[in-house]
């Protein structure tokens, strides 16, 4: 398979059947990952859960996959919140070409906060850990994903930007390149407005973190 689009028409009825097996509760999600990250979902069952629709973006975790920052991104029974607060049981699973290149996923997203409520008497059924909690953003406007890896940033640095030096801002950029923020469209014109750079300094900074990335990667 060398488009998501080639098996639509079983994928479609794949992110059906899961969602029917499991109920209202279960958010299933079928991502195509070769276009824009701005428009990734192509199916989606249930939206209601984190109130996606077709059309709409992936999350962080996917542009990590597509940056090549975790080079096996499939994740099972993972814990994650909504922005009204519900947590999820969640597992992703990226589907792939013949030459290896990642060109959609599939995601599960179940809802077990009424469980969680009696957690205490049903917690062989919500089987989840939060030992495995990963931050997972769920948004419509890839825009908003943008503005959570900034801030997230912010936070990986601990002080304004305003009293960063040059490492400082490096490292925060270094942050963003992992987390697969530049794949987003127009994201360099906003990182510049952000730490009030320019797009050479931009550059030559992301030349720098990656050069020194691979050098890295060789002595090891």
């Amino acid at each position: 398979m060398k488009h998501v689009k080639e098996e639509m028409e079983f994928l479609t009825s794949l992110t059906k059947g899961i969602a029917a097996q499991f109920g209202d509760k279960c958010e299933v999600v079928l991502h195509d990952l070769t276009g824009d990250y701005d428009h990734t979902i192509v199916a989606i069952e249930n939206g209601h859960i984190t109130g996606r629709k077709i059309g709409d973006s992936g999350t962080n975790l996917g542009l990590e996959v597509l940056r090549g920052t975790v080079e096996n991104g499939d994740r099972y029974n993972y814990i994650t919140q909504t922005k009204d607060g519900r947590i999820l049981r969640s597992s992703s699973v990226y589907i792939k070409n013949a030459e290896g290149k990642t060109i959609g996923a599939l995601c599960i997203n179940l809802d077990i906060s009424d469980l969680l409520v009696a957690e205490n008497t049903i917690r062989s059924l919500t089987m989840h850990s939060f030992d495995q909690e990963v931050k997972e953003t769920f948004v419509s406007d890839v825009k908003d994903l943008l503005d959570y890896l900034l801030q997230e940033c912010h936070n990986e640095i601990g002080k304004p930007v305003a009293m960063m030096t040059k490492e400082d801002k490096c490292k925060a950029i270094e942050y963003l390149d992992k987390k697969g923020a530049f794949l987003v469209k127009k994201a360099g014109d906003k990182v510049c407005k952000y730490f009030d750079i320019s797009k050479f300094t931009l550059y030559n900074y992301l030349e720098e973190i990656r050069s020194a990335d691979s050098q890295s990667r060789l002595e090891d």
